[in-house]
This record gives C-alpha cells, structure tokens and sequence, in this order.
C-alpha cells in the first residue's frame, strides 16, 4: 500500500481523505494555508506543511509548492480531493513527472474529458447518448452560428469548452440575441477559464440532473455503482443530492450503467470518476465526466457500502478492483444536504466564528464535516462547511431522518442555508420525486 499520501485540499473532503488513509495503513501529509492552519485534519495528520498564504492561487492552486510539500515530507502520492486541482491536467501531469502518484485519472484522460467538445465526441464514439449541438467548437462566422441554432431548435445553451461548476454557459431564446450571448460568454470563458473556445447544444426544457458512479482500475476492470439525482439546484450549484434516482428502475440503470462502464474502458479510465446527464422523458444525454470524487459520493457509499476514497487509494496503487459488478448490490435510499455559511435569503456568505456546534444523530445519520466549537470559517474558499446524510430504507423515511437531524443540528455564530433545507426537505414536489433542474429557481423567484 501507499506508504504516505499529501491531501492536496482542505475542509471536509480532506479529513474524509485522511480518515480513509488511516484506515488503510497509509500516513498522511495536510497542506495548509495560513488561514487554514486551525483545520480538523491539520491537527490529526502525520505531517503538515504550509504553502502559502490565504489566497487560493498562492496556495492551494500552486502546483510547486503542493510538490515541495510532497518532496520535502517524503510523500510517494498526492491526492487532489475535488476542487482546486483535482481536474487540473497540467498539475497531474507534474505529480507524476516528479516521481509521485497521481490519485486519479491519468493527465490525458483529465485533459481529454476537461474539454467538453472533446468529451461530447469521445463519448459519441463510446455509444453514450449526448444532447443535439455543435460538433465541434464555434467559430466565428455569424450566418453559420445563426443557421446552426436554427437548425439545433431554439432555444440553444451557449457553453464554454473549458468550463464547470456552473460557470460560462448562458441560455439563448432567439436568434435576435444569439450572436451578442456568444460573443458575452466567449468574454467570460476566456477571463474565467483561460480557454475563449464555445459549443452550442439544445437547452432541454425540464430535465432531471442524473449521474453515474463509476470506479475502473489499471487492469480493465470497471463497475457502475448506481445512479444520483442531483436535480435540486441553484443556478447550477447542487442543494441536495440522492440516491438512487426516484423512478429509475433497474432495467434503464443498468442499461446506462453498463454504457458508462463500457465508455471507461474505451477511454482507458482509471479511478473514480462521474458520468453527469441531463435525463429528460426516459433518455439519457451526456453533458459531462468529472474526473474525481464528487462531493455527493457519500449517498451512493450508503446505498452500496463501499468506501469509494479507499478504493481511490488502492486503485492509485495498481490494485484490482475490490468488487465486481455482480457484488454491487443497492440497499434503502439516501439524500445528502450541503450545509454552507451562507444567508439563507440572499446566499451571502457568512463566514465568522461558530460559537455553539452540535450535531445530529439516531440512525442512519452521518456528518462529514470539519467544523468544530470555536472553528473560524474564513472568508476565503467556497462557503461549504459540511454534508448532513441520511439513510434508511425507504426514500420517506430517509427524508423523515434527514428532517429529524436538521432540526437537531446547531450551528451559533454564523448564519447558514439550514433553514433552506429543512423547508426543502418538506416540500410536497420534492417529497414526491422527479424533480427538474430549475425547481428551486422557480420556487425562489430566481428565474
């Protein structure tokens, strides 16, 4: 096994790291920013090293400061988490060229499946079915882009090539305003991403967001770990998060599941990874591959019981797979709530010291978070603090948990999206399942 792995991140997924590492045998490192030298997993690690100071491009996102730290404390693997450098090709790139392991893909893959024209197309040729668009990226001749959407269906989104997390895509309704939204997005895509290039695809109506979990190794071996519904969103950043989709049946998962298994191997996969649709009137249409852990991964540990960051770990140390596909077997339901330091109106962030803390329990009940009595949220980083689970048999008694914990959760000194969530989780439209993407907008006047 690895013998001592730096946890490139910070917050909840970095002590999730660091608990899997323990499990396994395998000391670990915590980089840290000057802001973040209080953090949960800084205390419990082996070793620790600051990188830099509180702004993200001075520490977490320095790529050669996040190696000294590995050269330094005599590291043989980095793992990036999600975020900051975990779909970063170039930075997987370096890791490995240095002499350490990548957990994760292998930089080719990340920089293949980071394009999303090149993704589109790699996943046409592997038989995943995606959204109608452009093959290719815009280009600059207006009467082509005008006949393009036309010929697509209005209305089209506008989609930066290099982008994610919600960002750089803008909805056109007309031809009249089509050629000033590209010329916008093309603006931002190019300030935000580095990277000006554009698709266009059909803008579905009222579709699901429905994700599959996939885990591959370097010896062709694959599996699919069942479906999240991700639909509760607000503009284009997930709320909460469930497994399995409400609905879904086993035919049509496993149907989607083996494609995406089948599109790993095509691909040459290797890690843990998520394929995200749009699913619309019982079709599937691909819309992107995040190459490393999800934040959601914990409903789908629930369901199936198994550690998906310890098999990250093994995987990076060239082990089979622990499971096979016929060993996958999916138990109860499970939703997850991001809980964040925010407004619960104006989604401001609230960052400041969290003066009383208390957290749920019963069953079915888990807490990943990094917080703590006297933890100063700093005002830095994305306003996530932690991830409230719950599991149970059925999908109405897991949210019946999930409303229970949410109102034995205690959370002073900060304001959070608390009250959101539990006004969601008793929301007829959600209690029901199905949900579109743009429910939560509709519901608060966002759209």
């Amino acid at each position: 096994m690895l013998d001592k792995v730096v946890i490139a991140n910070r917050g909840e997924i970095a002590l999730r790291i660091l608990r899997a590492c323990k499990e396994l045998g395998i000391k670990t490192v915590a980089v840290y920013s000057e802001a973040d030298r209080d953090q949960k997993h800084v205390f419990l690690s082996d070793e620790s090293v600051c990188i830099g100071p509180a702004a993200s491009l001075d520490s977490y996102l320095n790529i050669p400061a996040v190696i000294s730290a590995a050269e330094v404390t005599d590291a043989v693997a980095i793992h990036p988490g999600y975020g900051f450098l975990s779909e970063n090709a170039d930075f997987a790139e370096r890791v490995e060229q240095s002499g350490f392991t990548f957990i994760g893909p292998k930089a080719e893959t990340i920089r293949l499946m980071g394009d999303k024209v090149s993704a589109i197309n790699a996943m046409k040729k592997a038989g995943i079915p995606c959204v109608p668009g452009s093959d290719g990226h815009l280009g600059e001749d207006p009467d082509t882009l005008l006949k393009m959407a036309k010929d697509i269906g209005y209305p089209v989104m506008i989609k930066a090539a290099g982008g994610g997390g919600g960002r750089g895509m803008r909805v056109v309704h007309s031809e009249a305003s089509l050629l000033k939204s590209i010329s916008l997005t093309r603006s931002e895509a190019a300030s935000a991403f580095g990277n000006d290039m554009l698709y266009m695809e059909k803008y579905l109506e009222q579709p699901r967001h429905v994700e599959i979990q996939v885990l591959a190794d370097e010896h062709n071996n694959v599996i699919y770990l069942g479906e999240r519904d991700c639909s509760m969103q607000r503009r284009h950043q997930k709320v909460i998060e469930e497994a399995p989709a409400p609905g879904l049946d086993e035919s049509t998962r496993k149907k989607i599941g083996e494609r995406c298994a089948n599109a790993c191997k095509a691909i040459s996969y290797r890690g843990a990874g998520t394929f995200e649709f749009l699913y619309e009137n019982g079709e599937f249409y691909f819309i992107e591959m995040n190459t490393r852990v999800q934040v959601e991964h914990p409903v789908t540990e629930m369901i199936t019981g198994i550690d998906i960051v310890k098999e990250q770990l093994r995987i990076a140390n060239g082990e089979p797979l622990s499971y096979k596909q016929k060993d996958i077997k999916i138990k109860g339901h499970a939703v997850e709530c991001r809980i964040n330091a925010e407004d619960p109106e104006s989604f401001l962030p609230s960052p400041g010291t969290i003066e009383h803390y208390h957290p749920p329990g019963g069953p079915g009940i888990r807490v990943d978070t990094h917080v703590y009595q006297g933890y100063k949220v700093p005002p830095y980083y994305d306003s996530m603090i932690g991830k409230l689970i719950a599991h149970a048999e059925t999908r109405e008694l897991a949210l019946s948990r999930l409303s229970m914990a949410l109102s034995e959760i205690v959370i002073d000194g900060i304001s959070t999206n608390i009250p959101l969530h539990q006004k969601l989780v008793q929301d007829p439209a959600f209690a029901s399942g199905g949900i579109d993407i743009h429910y939560l907008e509709n519901k608060l006047g966002l759209k």
